[in-house]
């Protein structure tokens, strides 16, 4: 029987540990550092921050861990994979250099402008007059997005020149060399797709994910890390599915092997239907949150397997379900994302819960964080999904709060 760690902490991470325990060959899951709402569902945790890398290989080898797979960017770009595979540690995710295509905004634009892989048109400056020059070159709305890691947050949508003065000034006058990417706004919908690369470069492919990012219904208020999605996105065709993998996702796994910097691990390619056809909008090197949660539970086989023939350079056989959809809406604390609450008491749900941030205080997990949980419910169809787990939800009381049209582009 094997031993998995997962590195992470949130609601994703808890997506994973369940699936890998459904393997028949896997008798332990530990995520490091979990959260309790994890422990509190049988979960095993160990408290070692996601950024210490050298203390996550240690743990590892001293508990002789068969496989470790990376749920959050941050330890990724910080080379958790180089340290775990310099020591002969089993390990899925891309090397510090190839989660660049996260870490850095500037060097996936650069990618893709030079092997010619349909995106917006974009700028890269590091100055005020840069900036300022840039961005006469565009229309509005513009997107201006900050070069690294910026956990989901790091995109503003400016809709006009005074806008974008102002957030220039303010970004310039707290650091005078920022990295900023300027690009074109384009106008279609959004869809995500999950694909897991082999060490050979083989791979396959997740059933298609729609997340919300933005905080209240309609896609009105700030970005969030994600208020919820749904999978698959059965209303986008199996023939924009296959163009988008050909032309976005198999050309940037070539690409980067071209450039001698090979990806492994989990791309989540964040795709913007136009009218043009598919078009990257970013690319993650990790799964989604909340997409994850919503697309995990669709795997049907063996998901330890699965990782461990990719990272053997063998092409798996994969197996999701086709019938159902699945529905996660995230609650989340008053006043996320600005000043979220901690503290407040998180309630008992029916339906199957990922947790993400809490903490438990004389028996009863509170709040601790902004995303506290993702709900997820599964139906034929997003339109009964939807409305059963809403039904649910409008009767707890409870201070948490959730946006009302998850999926209500599916059920359009």
């Amino acid at each position: 029987m094997s031993k998995v760690l997962i590195v992470g902490s949130g609601a994703r991470e808890h997506a994973l540990a369940q699936t890998f325990l459904r393997s028949p060959q896997v008798d332990e899951v530990i995520v490091a550092p979990g959260n309790d709402g994890m422990a509190k569902s049988g979960i095993t945790c160990q408290d070692i921050a996601v950024t210490e890398l050298t203390a996550l290989r240690d743990f590892a080898r001293s508990q002789q861990i068969d496989l470790t797979f990376v749920g959050s960017e941050e330890p990724l770009t910080l080379g958790i994979v180089d340290v775990f595979e310099a020591s002969g540690l089993a390990i899925f995710g891309p090397s510090k250099k190839a989660a660049q295509l996260e870490g850095s905004k500037s060097f996936t634009k650069n990618i893709l402008k030079k092997y010619h892989i349909p995106t917006a048109n974009a700028q890269t400056v590091i100055s005020r007059s840069a900036a300022q020059a840039s961005l006469e070159l565009f229309d509005f709305p513009v997107v201006f997005k900050l070069d690294g890691l910026a956990l989901g947050k790091g995109v503003t949508i400016i809709n006009n020149r005074n806008d974008g003065e102002i957030y220039l000034d303010e970004l310039y006058q707290q650091q005078s060399d920022a990295k900023l990417v300027i690009e074109e706004y384009l106008d279609g919908v959004e869809f995500s797709v999950f694909t897991l690369v082999g060490h050979n470069g083989q791979m396959t492919h997740a059933p298609l994910a729609q997340d919300h990012k933005r905080r209240f219904d309609g896609d009105k208020g700030p970005n969030t890390g994600g208020m919820g999605a749904y999978s698959p996105v059965t209303w986008i065709s199996d023939t924009i599915r296959r163009q988008t993998i050909n032309m976005l996702v198999e050309p940037t796994i070539k690409a980067m092997s071209s450039e001698k910097i090979p990806f492994s691990g989990v791309l989540y390619t964040g795709v913007m239907l136009t009218s043009q056809g598919p078009k990257v909008i970013e690319f993650n090197v990790r799964f989604g949150d909340p997409e994850a949660q919503v697309v995990l539970p669709q795997y049907t086989g063996d998901f330890y397997d699965l990782i461990m023939q990719l990272l053997q350079g063998n092409q798996p056989t994969t197996k999701w379900q086709e019938e159902d959809i699945y529905l996660g809406v995230v609650l989340a604390s008053p006043g996320y994302p600005e000043a979220p609450q901690n503290g407040l008491r998180v309630p008992e749900i029916s339906f199957p819960v990922n947790y993400a941030g809490v903490s438990l205080q004389n028996g009863h997990l509170v709040t601790k964080g902004g995303r506290v949980l993702t709900v997820v419910h599964h139906q034929k169809t997003a339109a009964v999904a939807q409305k059963q787990l809403y039904e649910a939800l409008d009767k707890i009381d409870m201070a948490l709060e959730f946006r009302h049209d998850i999926g209500y582009q599916a059920v359009e």
